[in-house]
């Protein structure tokens, strides 16, 4: 069975990264980049669109994830083809070594295919992270926005929340069949959205809740750019508390970009 992560790292990393959460700000951690070869110990479906499929391997003992925020880089091979795609730790088993990751299932993709032609001792290699990028708690509320490729690091953030937290999620999914339930003992506001045009419009016309709050967006690069609009020009969000990332791009393999500063 496994845990959130932030419960299973080491205790050095931990204790670091509550250090680093104390202040109001971005703060960067770095990790030393390992290879791990891994072996693939379960797959388990959440609802039709993502397959949760957990490694587990000796080479994962020290594994270290400090942000939702974090990917990892997975590796397999395609017809004698080394293939690479960025995924979120969504939970880590210190215990038993496992670690798991939530696949998206598109209609194509080399992951896709690999994903859904996974069985139990397949091999693959899981590389990094290289670093977390760990958002602050302490403030009055969190905003979250992504489509689904970010879902699994939105439902890792709304687990990992503090109880007294307010957190605000706009979420982009394919049809209602991909709403999922999102444990948090966070006070959640959840609105799940089936097109670009109604996110944008039910970010745009949110009614954020008074006190400093941290936003932080990710999904396909176009959404993400008119994300950022709204947030910085109709919601008068500063660029300092916002965090926006591309996770992917259309008509793009293995992207990935911050897209905060730009």
């Amino acid at each position: 069975m496994t845990e959130q992560i932030t419960k299973s790292v080491n205790k050095p990393a931990t204790e670091q990264a509550s250090e680093q959460q104390s202040g109001r700000r971005v703060q960067r951690m770095r990790h030393e980049l390992k290879i791990r070869p891994v072996t693939v110990s379960n797959i388990a479906p959440i609802g039709p669109h993502f397959l949760a499929i957990t490694f587990q391997g000796p080479t994962l003992a020290d594994f270290v994830s400090a942000s939702f925020d974090d990917h990892i880089k997975f590796m397999f091979d395609h017809a004698g083809t080394e293939i690479r795609r960025d995924y979120t730790p969504t939970a880590y088993n210190a215990a038993s070594n496992e670690l798991t990751l939530q696949f998206a299932l598109h209609d194509a993709g080399k992951a896709t295919a690999w994903a859904k032609q996974a069985k139990v001792g397949d091999t693959a290699v899981i590389g990094g992270p290289r670093g977390s990028v760990i958002m602050p708690l302490d403030v009055s509320w969190h905003l979250l926005i992504g489509d689904n490729s970010a879902l699994p690091a939105i439902e890792r953030r709304l687990a990992e929340l503090p109880a007294n937290s307010h957190a605000i999620a706009v979420l982009l999914v394919p049809n209602k069949d991909g709403q999922r339930p999102l444990a948090s003992t966070a006070h959640t506001t959840l609105h799940w959205c089936y097109s670009e045009q109604q996110l944008l419009h039910t970010l745009s016309g949110l009614t954020l809740p008074s006190g400093a709050g941290f936003s932080w967006a990710a999904g396909e690069a176009s959404l993400m750019q008119q994300v950022k609009r709204v947030l910085t020009e109709q919601l008068q969000q500063p660029k300092s508390t916002l965090r926006i990332g591309a996770y992917w791009r259309k008509g793009e393999a293995d992207f990935h970009q911050d897209l905060t500063d730009e």
